[in-house]
């Protein structure tokens, strides 16, 4: 109204979603019912989403605490459609980016500037229920869950207000959807989490979308040689564009790979990034960097409770072997700053995109992540 009061809106929107029933079973592309925003919640009319190995992970029953039936997608772009009571960070008509590690403001990690963890994340706190424990989800009758409180495989969504970020209003939402977390994901694991210097050697394990991105942030850093590891050798056209010095199949050669990359680098390479989630991969990639000053930065996910058996003798010299969450980007603060970088061409994200679909063929397009060919 004129007076400027927020007038709430009541209606419940009729839209498709793609929901998984369970474990196992190919996405349904059904008709779900999206309740209002409540108060310090946001409803996002999503424009595009990218397909994330972790979406994959959920469907096959290996990504911890994901409740069933679910509808599933974490990264996104949209629209603003409505707002709760009390939100006041994005109004309605505003491009956002929905953002799968949330930013509460308020909890000891969110305050420390050196993390970009949260108390609200899925890792600490389940997000198959929004905050207050229910669901703005139902089809058929039923509650459906939200997946880490985005669920971007909706036409419509409801998120709470510290998981969503605001972008400027000229960004292609099909193309930006990719910085919600594949390519965030990557081009961070190299310069925030590794810290990749000037001059430096890289091995990237894995080159899917994310592994492609950390290619990219390598480069980015003024890496002098990156090697691209992958037994899919159609991949590599992709990865040299993008920066890759060195492309390596590892089934052209009778030893093992960090073997290999010890002798083509002296004593290893600088900085090695793990991009696939396999045991013998993480450990190969820790063995790759060098024993002193080595840094292997893990970014695949391993099945839940999945054990890795390693040598400490590994780690004895100086080795450091970390992990990285979203590329370590306190997102909330950073997504903006990277929706306006890719507007000023700093990096080329679109490199990443293979295909285009509409939702009804989701399935099609897992499909085609599972053939590697995106």
């Amino acid at each position: 109204s004129s007076s400027g009061m927020k007038i709430p809106n009541c209606t419940v929107i009729r839209c498709r979603a793609a929901v998984a029933w369970a474990v196992g079973k190919p996405l349904s592309v059904e008709e779900v019912e999206v309740a209002p925003p409540k108060a310090g919640e946001v409803r996002i009319k999503i424009v595009a989403t990218g397909i994330c190995r972790t979406d994959d992970h959920v469907l096959e029953g290996c990504f911890p605490n994901v409740d069933f039936p679910v509808i599933p997608g974490h990264e996104g772009a949209g629209i603003v459609e409505s707002v709760g009571e009390g939100v006041t960070t994005v109004k309605p008509g505003d491009k956002v980016i929905p953002i799968p590690l949330p930013h509460c403001g308020e909890c000891s990690f969110c305050l420390n500037p050196e993390s970009n963890y949260c108390l609200k994340s899925h890792f600490s706190e389940s997000q198959n229920l929004l905050p207050d424990k229910t669901s703005r989800f139902t089809c058929k009758g039923k509650q459906i869950h939200h997946f880490l409180w985005v669920s971007t495989f909706a036409e419509y969504t409801v998120i709470p207000e510290y998981a969503v970020a605001k972008i400027d209003a000229a960004a292609p939402l099909d193309k930006v959807c990719l910085l919600g977390c594949g390519f965030s994901t990557g081009y961070g694991a190299a310069i925030n989490t590794a810290k990749v210097k000037p001059g430096s050697t890289c091995a990237v394990f894995g080159l899917g979308g994310v592994g492609l991105s950390v290619v990219m942030g390598c480069k980015a850093a003024g890496a002098s040689r990156i090697f691209a590891v992958d037994i899919n050798k159609d991949k590599f056209a992709k990865a040299k564009e993008l920066g890759a010095t060195d492309c390596i199949n590892p089934r052209d050669f009778k030893k093992p790979i960090q073997e290999v990359l010890t002798e083509m680098t002296g004593h290893g390479v600088d900085y090695s990034f793990e991009v696939i989630g396999q045991a013998d991969t993480m450990i190969a990639a820790l063995a790759s960097c060098n024993m002193s000053t080595g840094v292997c930065v893990m970014i695949g996910e391993p099945a839940s409770g999945s054990m890795i058996p390693i040598d400490p003798v590994l780690l004895l010299c100086g080795r450091t072997w970390k992990g990285t969450v979203l590329g370590g980007w306190k997102m909330k603060d950073s997504m903006p700053k990277l929706v306006s970088s890719y507007l000023e061409k700093k990096f080329n994200s679109d490199l990443l995109i293979t295909h285009t679909l509409p939702i009804a063929k989701v399935n099609e397009g897992f499909e085609l992540l599972r053939a590697g060919k995106r």
